[in-house]
C-alpha cells in the first residue's frame, strides 16, 4: 500500500540505498574536483544532493525513519550556514507534511476501532488529512456535539515499521553522523527505538494530554486541546487553530519570534513542575502560536498551543534539583562543588578523574543564556557551540568524551537541546533566567527562615518546655 510501505524488503531497500547514495555522490564529487571545480562548490552540491535524498526517503517511509528525521530537524541550526539552506528546506518538509494514507485505509481503521456506525459520531469528517506525522495522520472533523475536533488515525503496521526503520538506521549511524556536528546519532536512534511502545499507545498519550489540558486550562500563556475520545489507533481531541511554529520561523516578525521563544522556554520548565510530565517531542510541527482576541493585537497577548503528547518523560517530582543546583553553582564559579555534584550523579564515572576548573570552563559557554537577563538565540551561537564540542582537535571535545550522561537524564538532555535548537531557529530573544528562577528546582537558593527569639518573660513561665501548671498537676 502506498501510505506506509510495510514489507520489510521494500523499506529496507529504501534505507539501504542511503549509504550507497552517499558513496555514489562522493565519487561524483571526486570526478567534479578532477574536472577542475573548486572543493567549496562541489562540497555544497554534495551536501544538497545528500540532504535531498536522505529526507525524501525519510519522508516517504514515515514510521521510524520520519521520526528520526523530525528529531534531527531541530538541530539544523547547528549546520554551517553555507550548507544549512538545503537541509533547512528538506527538513522543514518533514515537520508539517508527508504523503497521505489512502482514504479507504482511514475508513477501515475507523470502522475497526469506532464501529460500523462511526460516521454517526461526527457531524462532518474531512477525508483529506490536514497533517501527517511519523505514525499517524490527522483529519479535521466536527464531533456530534458540534465541537471542531482533530482525529488522529494511526497507520496500520506502524509499530513494526518503526522498529524496522530504527534498527536499519542504527546500522548507518556512522554515515549519518556528519549531518550534525558534535552530535552522536546512535544514542538518539536507540532512545527513539526504546520508546516505540509508548509512542504507539494512544491511551498513554490521551492520559498525558488530559493532565496537561487540565493543568493549563485557565493558563494565560499555554493552550492544550482537551481529549474528546480515545480508542486503540484513534485519538480525538479538540481542534486548535493557530500559526504553525514553522511559519513563525520562516516568516514571523521579531515580536512574534520573541513571544514564541519565551513561551516555549516557559513550557519546557513549567510543564514538569505543574504536571510531573515532560513533553518530549519539541519539534516545530507540534506547536502553534495563537493570536489574542484581536488578531492584530500585540504579540504579548499571543499564546502557545501545544500538540502531540505521544512521547513524555514521567517526572513525578518535576525536573531533578541536581540540574538547577549545578547550573547555579556553575554560574557562581564554584568549580569544586560542581565537579563533586557531577561525580555524585554519575556524570563523571568513578574511573575518570578530571580537572574541576576545566569542567567549569567546558560548561560556562553552554549555559551562557542563563548568565544574562535576556539572551538572543541565534544560528551562529548554535554553530559555535556545536563546533566547540564537535571538533576533535578542541579541548572541549576531548573533555566532553570523558563525561557520562546517566540514563535518567537522557531524555531531559535531548529535549533541552532540541528546544534550544528551535529557539535558535526562531532567533528569539528570551529571558531564560526568569523561567529558571520560577520553575527550575534547585536554581534559587532557599534560605532557612530565622527562628524568632522567645520572649524572656514567656520562657520564665515554663519548665523544660512545659508550662509550670502542667508540671505541678502531674501525678508523682
Amino acid at each position: 500500500m502506498s501510505d506506509l510501505p510495510r514489507k520489510a524488503v521494500t523499506r529496507t531497500a529504501k534505507l539501504a540505498a542511503l549509504p550507497l547514495g552517499f558513496a555514489g555522490r562522493a565519487t561524483w564529487g571526486l570526478g567534479k574536483r578532477i574536472g577542475g571545480r573548486s572543493a567549496e562548490i562541489v562540497g555544497r552540491e554534495l551536501q544538497q544532493r545528500t540532504a535531498e535524498q536522505l529526507f525524501k526517503v525519510l519522508g516517504e517511509l514515515k514510521g521510524g525513519a520520519m521520526k528520526f528525521g523530525q528529531a534531527l530537524s531541530v538541530f539544523e541550526s547547528a549546520l554551517p550556514e553555507e550548507i544549512a539552506g538545503p537541509y533547512r528546506a528538506a527538513l522543514t518538509k518533514l515537520q508539517e507534511a508527508a504523503p497521505p494514507m489512502p482514504t479507504s485505509t482511514v475508513h477501515s481503521v475507523l470502522t475497526e476501532r469506532l464501529g460500523e456506525d462511526w460516521r454517526e459520531l461526527f457531524e462532518e469528517f474531512e477525508d483529506k488529512p490536514s497533517a501527517a506525522a511519523s505514525i499517524g495522520q490527522v483529519h479535521r472533523a466536527v464531533w456530534h456535539d458540534g465541537r471542531e475536533v482533530a482525529v488522529k488515525v494511526q497507520y496500520p503496521g506502524a509499530g513494526q515499521a518503526l522498529l524496522s526503520d530504527l534498527a536499519q538506521l542504527s546500522r548507518f549511524a556512522r554515515l549519518l553522523g556528519p549531518l550534525i556536528p558534535g552530535m552522536d546519532i546512535k544514542p538518539l536512534i536507540t532512545e527513539l527505538r526504546d520508546r516505540v511502545a509508548e509512542e504507539l499507545d494512544y491511551a498513554l498519550e490521551a492520559e498525558a494530554q488530559r493532565a496537561h489540558a487540565e493543568e493549563f486550562a485557565d493558563d494565560p500563556d499555554v493552550v492544550v486541546p482537551a481529549v474528546v475520545h480515545q480508542s486503540e489507533q484513534v485519538l480525538v481531541t479538540e481542534w486548535m487553530e493557530g500559526v504553525p511554529l514553522s511559519e513563525v520561523i520562516a516568516h514571523g516578525d521579531q515580536e512574534q519570534r520573541n513571544r514564541a521563544g519565551q513561551l516555549l522556554a516557559r513550557f519546557l520548565f513549567s510543564g514538569p513542575a505543574r504536571t510531573g510530565l515532560l513533553h518530549a517531542d519539541p519539534h516545530p510541527g507540534n506547536f502553534r502560536l495563537l493570536p489574542g482576541e484581536d488578531p492584530d493585537g500585540p504579540a504579548e497577548e499571543w499564546r502557545l498551543g501545544v500538540l502531540d503528547f505521544g512521547t513524555v518523560d514521567r517526572l513525578p517530582d518535576g525536573l531533578p534539583p541536581t540540574i538547577g543546583t549545578s547550573l547555579r553553582m556553575t554560574l557562581d564559579g564554584e568549580a569544586e562543588a560542581v565537579y563533586q555534584l557531577l561525580c555524585e550523579e554519575g556524570f563523571v564515572k568513578e574511573t575518570i578523574e578530571l580537572d574541576p576548573d576545566a569542567v567549569l570552563e567546558y560548561l560556562l559557554p553552554i549555559i551562557e543564556p542563563a548568565q544574562v537577563e535576556a539572551f538572543t538565540f541565534t544560528r551562529d551561537w548554535m554553530r559555535n557551540q556545536a563546533t566547540r564540542v564537535g571538533d576533535p582537535r578542541s579541548p572541549a571535545h576531548q573533555l566532553g568524551k570523558r563525561l557520562n550522561l546517566p540514563p535518567a537524564y537522557l531524555l531531559i538532555h535531548r529535549v533541552t537541546l532540541s528546544t534550544i535548537g528551535v529557539l535558535c531557529q526562531l532567533g528569539a530573544t528570551v529571558r531564560l533566567r526568569d523561567e529558571l528562577e520560577a520553575w527550575m528546582p534547585g536554581f534559587v537558593t532557599v534560605e532557612e527562615p530565622e527562628l524568632e527569639p522567645i520572649d524572656a518573660s514567656e520562657a520564665a513561665g515554663t519548665t523544660d518546655g512545659m508550662p509550670e501548671e502542667a508540671v505541678e498537676e502531674s501525678p508523682a
